[in-house]
């Protein structure tokens, strides 16, 4: 975390202009903090098996956190969510202006790509991590995603269309995080599948947790606008606070069976990151 902390002090956007604050509206949400969950998922698979590779992984870790952070500054914005607080601060269309936040968001996802195809990595995987972030980052992933939910406020989904929405909306980020490194390493291809698929469960249950979060802690426990999702197709409002808390712990108890079946070196690199996200709904 510490490596991948200073890569990104190293390496935020900057560029020489006479715009008053160009760069720091970049910059904010990056340093505004974060989980850092989805580089650490890529990171820790290399760890897991090509150590030597870690500095070279660093910047398509670091295109995830911007990938990330882009979708986070847009979905704040006023025609989205309409949320002022995030990650602890002010969203940047309330710092600034809601055309700042647009541009801000925009270059971070092409920042993504940028810091990707300069990897120190053979030219093929890197093709290859564009291949697969912008799939799982756009158009048949988190954009589809976030088009349902925005879509169908105030419009009852099924549990199973919920489910499609938020492993869109949340879940393939995540899943693509591990299978990023997977691809970095050189794992068989039927051990890439098997980690994106934990991954999807992951990611939906992390989204399962966040709607729990948003519907139990104050906006100073959640660091974010909290109580937000009223005419959202939230898991709370669809099934209710106990159900929701139930499917976290079947959801978490059957990742956790499923962890324990990788190989030593995969558990060992990421029992730090399982041990305290699986049941952060508690």
């Amino acid at each position: 975390m510490q490596r991948f902390e200073a890569y990104l002090q190293e390496n935020l956007p900057t560029v020489k202009t006479f715009h008053p604050h160009y760069n720091d509206a970049l910059s904010r949400m990056l340093l505004a903090g974060g989980k850092r969950f989805r580089p650490m998922l890529l990171l820790s698979v290399v760890e897991a098996y090509e150590p030597l590779l870690f500095e070279g992984a660093l910047a398509p870790a670091l295109a995830l956190e911007f990938l990330h952070t882009y979708s986070l500054i847009h979905d704040d914005l006023p025609a989205m969510d309409d949320a002022p607080l995030r990650r602890g601060f002010e969203t940047l269309h309330v710092t600034y202006d809601e055309a700042t936040a647009i541009l801000a968001g925009d270059a971070l996802n092409t920042e993504a790509f940028y810091h990707i195809a300069k990897a120190a990595l053979r030219d093929d995987v890197k093709i290859k991590l564009v291949e697969l972030l912008a799939r799982d980052g756009g158009t048949y992933g988190m954009v589809l995603g976030q088009s349902i939910d925005l879509h169908f406020e105030n419009e009852p989904l099924s549990l199973e269309q919920v489910k499609v929405l938020h492993r869109n909306k949340t879940a393939k980020l995540i899943a693509v995080s591990l299978l990023m490194g997977a691809v970095i390493v050189g794992l068989e291809k039927n051990k890439q599948d098997e980690l994106y698929s934990f991954g999807i469960d992951l990611g939906l249950l992390f989204q399962i947790q966040d709607d729990i979060i948003d519907e139990t802690q104050s906006e100073e426990e959640a660091g974010k606008t909290t109580g937000n999702d009223g005419d959202k197709n939230s898991f709370i409002n669809l099934i209710g606070l106990e159900k929701s808390i139930e499917e976290a712990e079947l959801l978490a108890h059957e990742l956790q069976t499923l962890f324990a079946s990788f190989d030593k070196n995969l558990q060992k690199a990421l029992r730090p990151i399982v041990e305290k996200y699986l049941y952060r709904h508690r």
